[in-house]
């Protein structure tokens, strides 16, 4: 299984859906162990400065940016395969 790591800030409409979704799909069992590096921007500023992208939420995959700003459930679902080796 690849890394997986989401930048999000706690405030974002966007990203408070994108958070539901993962919720969702964490359940089934094609997703169960996978991990998700929660990155809070605005508390981990350090870390979050190290990545190069614009907008949250934002997901990496093994250090790659994949998928960025407002995302429907289809966009998470798909990180979520790409890591897990699913082919979609």
């Amino acid at each position: 299984m690849k890394k997986i790591q989401l930048f999000y800030l706690e405030y974002c409409p966007h990203c408070k859906k994108t958070r539901a979704d993962l919720d969702v799909l964490l359940k089934e069992d094609r997703f169960k162990g996978l991990a998700i590096e929660m990155i809070e921007e605005s508390v981990q500023k350090e870390l979050a400065d190290q990545y190069d992208y614009y907008y949250v939420p934002c997901f990496y995959v093994d250090d790659i940016k994949v998928k960025e700003g407002a995302l429907s459930l289809q966009d998470v679902e798909e990180v979520l395969m790409m890591a897990s080796d699913h082919v979609f």
